[in-house]
């Protein structure tokens, strides 16, 4: 598979990076290397963004101990558990191949590795067929101490749906310095991160979500998958709480002469409170932040 398809091209043309993207790009390739793979083991969770069987593209989180998910071999990762029954993508991973996009980050150590490609069952969860693998620079990317992990209590892990924003999620999507984003591409899926100090997100309304789309690493793997298909869906994660909240819309790009700047707009709200048992510190921001608006 080619590091961009033709979204991704036209948009490194437009913003006068081609030949930087040209140079990332070969960084891109099907294999899992043994750094990639010994990452990956020391994790504790996963990203993974997906198509529903509506067709509605979702930004999921999984959770296990390290190991849960891990390289079986140079293209392919085992994921223990799944995804999670209650989960808007539970179901979605068929036997044929759903195409995928995860994303492994380390708040501990500001780093993160992307592997996109196809995921089916498997008697241990889901088994993912790498495509692309790649690891991008810690820009943007909050420091965080993992605290350890607390079983599901009473209440926890039960999901409240709505079509538009609360006024507490809101609040808390103002508050955020970090969240996953999940997009749908001609040939596959993909998954990335953002961050920023909090306000970088702003709320322009119940269902109006904006942001603007900081400098990185030229690829534009998810400005160009909107190029040519707006589903996306977004992750926010409650990092001492492990409440999480999950939008699935459309989104697309703007560009000014100053700056990028990615509207959004929900048509499913999911938060689902104790999703992830995962407890960690409060941040310590990434140096690389710009001052929010």
């Amino acid at each position: 598979m080619d590091a961009y398809h033709p979204g991704s091209l036209a948009v490194q043309e437009r913003v006068g990076v081609r030949d930087l993207a040209e140079h990332v790009g070969r960084s891109v390739g099907p294999g899992i290397r043994p750094v990639a793979a010994a990452f990956l083991e020391a994790q504790p969770m996963l990203v993974i963004g997906a198509a529903d069987a509506g067709g509605q593209v979702w930004a999921s989180l999984l959770t296990g101990p390290p190991g849960f998910a891990r390289a079986t071999g140079p293209h392919t990762v085992s994921v223990a558990g799944g995804v999670p029954a209650r989960d808007p993508l539970a179901g979605a991973i068929v036997p044929a191949g759903t195409p995928v996009g995860t994303i492994a980050l380390d708040p501990r150590t500001r780093r993160r590795m992307r592997l996109n490609g196809t995921a089916r069952p498997s008697p241990r969860g889901l088994t993912v067929e790498a495509d692309q693998v790649f690891s991008n620079c810690p820009k943007y990317l909050q420091k965080r101490q993992w605290y350890g992990s607390e079983p599901a209590g009473p209440g926890t892990g039960t999901p409240h749906h709505g079509t538009a924003l609360t006024p507490a999620q809101a609040a808390r999507v103002r508050a955020a310095d970090t969240f996953f984003v999940a997009t749908a591409a001609p040939d596959g899926a993909d998954a990335s991160h953002r961050g920023g100090n909090p306000g970088f997100v702003r709320v322009d309304g119940p269902r109006e979500l904006s942001w603007r789309d900081y400098p990185g690493n030229a690829m534009f793997l998810t400005l160009g998958n909107l190029e040519s298909d707006g589903r996306t869906g977004l992750l926010l994660l409650d990092w001492e709480t492990g409440t999480t909240l999950q939008l699935t819309g459309r989104a697309h790009a703007e560009y000014g002469p100053d700056a990028r700047v990615v509207r959004f707009r929900a048509d499913r709200v999911v938060e689902t409170p104790g999703a992830s048992p995962l407890r960690w510190s409060a941040p310590e921001y990434s140096p690389a932040n710009p001052t929010a608006p």
